[in-house]
């Protein structure tokens, strides 16, 4: 029979600066937020994970901020799969849809067949409206003149109190929330809690705050860089931003 590690030698890892923002709402766009719910692990847990893996051979790194770089800069990426961070977002649909291609999440989304749908769009101000790429196809580059963004941004209101009208309109007269739902923009927006390890956030990172991504989303990826990783795990964020900051725009 194996004996159970002692709690002094396997004890629960904590980040006093992550719990100190569990709840609380950072906005993102104009109506949007990501909020802390719960998380599994810290820096130290990722130190542990390593020193179990690699035995006796990584009890030569002195430090915890040397093992985890090292971790980093040689891609050994199950240690960071030791943590994992929940999080509560509310975000546009049209920007949803990117996010959840990353497969490697739990996920449990706002369901409008269920409840309605948020009264909230996300609205672009008139010195926000970007110009198609003429090299990338999917990107985008320069903006609009500033007449034209007063066009623009006058004519997406009427749009989009056009779109809530129809949509409340539809369940006073009985529609199905599923059916009701159909013409809303992508602009609504959605929530959702997504819990994620960080070996996986960290890539989500690294695509989604790079100087490529869109712009919207990328307001999210910083926030959560930024404002939650580089608290919850602020060695494995130092390793994370010097391989890779040099592509993102901040």
């Amino acid at each position: 029979m194996i004996d159970s590690p002692s709690a002094a030698e396997a004890p629960r890892h904590r980040s006093e600066a992550l719990d100190a923002i569990l709840g609380r709402s950072f906005p993102v766009l104009d109506d949007g937020f990501v909020r802390v719910v719960d998380y599994l692990g810290a820096d130290e847990s990722i130190v542990q994970a390593a020193r179990v893996s690699y035995g006796a051979g990584t009890r030569k790194t002195r430090e915890d901020r040397g093992l985890i770089r090292y971790l980093m800069r040689h891609a050994h990426t199950t240690p960071f799969e030791m943590c994992e961070l929940k999080l509560h977002v509310r975000v546009p649909m049209d920007c949803w849809r990117q996010w959840i291609r990353h497969r490697t999440a739990n996920v449990n989304e706002y369901s409008t067949r269920y409840s309605v749908a948020i009264d909230a769009s996300q609205q672009t101000k008139p010195d926000q409206w970007r110009r198609q790429s003429t090299d990338n196809k999917q990107g985008s580059e320069g903006l609009m003149d500033a007449a034209t963004g007063e066009q623009l941004s006058a004519s997406e209101r009427e749009l989009l109190d056009h779109a809530q009208r129809v949509y409340a309109e539809r369940l006073e007269k009985g529609v199905a929330r599923e059916q009701a739902r159909k013409d809303l923009p992508l602009s609504t927006y959605t929530e959702a809690y997504w819990k994620v390890d960080l070996h996986n956030l960290f890539h989500f990172l690294w695509l989604r705050m790079d100087a490529h991504a869109q712009w919207e989303i990328r307001q999210y990826a910083n926030v959560i860089g930024q404002e939650i990783v580089a608290r919850w795990v602020p060695m494995a964020w130092e390793a994370f931003t010097r391989r890779f900051r040099k592509t993102w725009l901040i």
